[in-house]
């Protein structure tokens, strides 16, 4: 039995997002149908995390167990004749047996893009948010500050994401490794966020509070108090989805 890792990538406008759903398009049930042509036998991809519905990614991972010998550079060939051209495989290898696209993930890296001019072109539409006055980089900054190490982030959880009375080792507590705000190009900004993971909208309720602040709508001190509060009601409007990309896993 071999164990197969690939690295995907995907545009999330049509995908009510990773996750296999009844009654709705995804990623997952997109790959795992092919797969199953090409092995001849149902497929159950194991995926490192969800993203929402309109969420793209470049370096989503997942893996799969099969008996197929079929070599992996075949494999891409073959998955990304058959996929939609929204879905793309970029790599495959064969991993020790081990190996769990969700259980052995060590991080994981998301940006968030805005375009801050008064006219955004029709081609950035899906995947940057339109923003037309720059945010006050002084109030940005320092929120960005407060949010890196080790912290409580109930407050940027979405509302019954999960059973809060079931048993959890860490809860809400993230280790946030990086959290910056930079220019890429010509009026379009991208706030990166690389953490140890992520509570569900856990990086766009933290972009919608981010915006506030950078609006003048909300202080630097208000922000540190959304995060000591561990309330999600404390914190501000949750952010579009398709700003936001799965970049990379780290293992």
């Amino acid at each position: 039995m071999r164990n197969i890792k690939l690295t995907i990538a995907y545009d999330g406008t049509d995908y009510s997002g990773w996750q296999r759903q009844k009654n709705a398009i995804t990623v997952q049930e997109e790959i795992e149908r092919r797969l199953q042509i090409i092995t001849n036998n149902p497929v159950s991809l194991i995926g490192a995390g969800r993203t929402d519905t309109g969420v793209h990614a470049r370096g989503m991972i997942a893996n799969f167990h099969t008996e197929t010998a079929i070599p992996c550079p075949t494999l891409i060939k073959g998955l990304n004749g058959l996929l939609p051209r929204s879905i793309r495989i970029m790599d495959a290898c064969e991993e020790v047996r081990g190996f769990h696209a969700r259980f052995s993930a060590k991080a994981k890296t998301y940006t968030y893009s805005l375009f801050t001019g008064s006219v955004q072109p029709p081609m950035q539409r899906l995947y940057s948010v339109h923003l037309p006055h720059l945010p006050q980089q002084a109030s940005l900054h320092p929120c960005l500050e407060k949010i890196t190490g080790t912290h409580d982030f109930a407050s940027f959880e979405a509302s019954g994401s999960r059973d809060l009375n079931a048993p959890s080792v860490r809860g809400s507590v993230r280790t946030f490794y990086e959290a910056t705000f930079t220019k890429i190009a010509t009026e379009t900004y991208q706030f990166q966020f690389t953490a140890d993971g992520f509570l569900r909208h856990m990086v766009r309720n933290i972009v919608g509070t981010l915006l506030e602040t950078g609006k003048g709508r909300r202080s630097v001190l208000e922000f540190e108090q959304i995060l000591q509060a561990k309330e999600r009601s404390a914190a501000g409007p949750t952010a579009p989805a398709h700003g936001l990309v799965l970049e990379k896993i780290f293992y």
